[in-house]
């Protein structure tokens, strides 16, 4: 290994006084005159172009009251409106399961009838066939009026329950208003 080569740091690295910047040229003040000059012109363009401070704490704290009663408005009303939906949902399942039932009842009727009249007497066959076809109608008689009146009570309890919305909604309008109005007029 050849050791230092010959080389040192001053010969392959300028020093400082050895380097010349193009806008600073050793020797000629105009130059620094003019790149000075340059420099506070940017200076002052950047520093003109900054926003003015805009704060005022009296705005600023009806500001805050106004978004405050905006957002209890806003939570009372979802959870008006929750509570509607559930409403709703409870007596739709409801009315769900009471046609179900009525359905199953209005069968099990059915499944009776047609046993009674393969029991029937040959002779009886006609007297339980007609016997067996009142008890059918009668049965599915009294199973639409369930289905109907089920959803009936159904209905309504969503016919309700759009209302209670309605009416959340309406007064988280009119909170919204007051707050906007309290806001500016503090």
């Amino acid at each position: 290994m050849k050791e230092d080569a010959g080389l040192t740091p001053a010969k392959v690295w300028p020093t400082t006084s050895q380097m010349l910047h193009p806008l600073i040229i050793k020797g000629n003040t105009m130059n620094k005159v003019l790149a000075a000059l340059i420099a506070g012109l940017f200076a002052t363009s950047v520093y003109a172009q900054a926003p003015a401070p805009v704060a005022t704490p009296a705005v600023t704290k009806a500001d805050v009251k106004a978004d405050k009663t905006v957002v209890k408005a806003e939570a009372k009303e979802m959870k008006a409106d929750a509570k509607a939906d559930e409403k709703a949902d409870k007596a739709v399942a409801k009315a769900h399961t009471k046609k179900a039932k009525a359905k199953a009842k209005a069968d099990k009727k059915h499944a009776d009838a047609a046993a009674d009249v393969a029991k029937a007497d040959p002779a009886d066959k006609m007297k339980a066939e007609a016997k067996a076809d009142e008890k059918v109608a009668k049965a599915d008689a009294k199973a639409d009026k369930t289905v109907i009146k089920a959803d009936a009570k159904a209905d309504k309890a969503v016919v309700d329950a759009k209302a209670d919305k309605a009416v959340a909604h309406t007064k988280t309008v009119e909170k919204k208003a007051e707050a906007a109005a309290d806001a500016l007029l503090a």
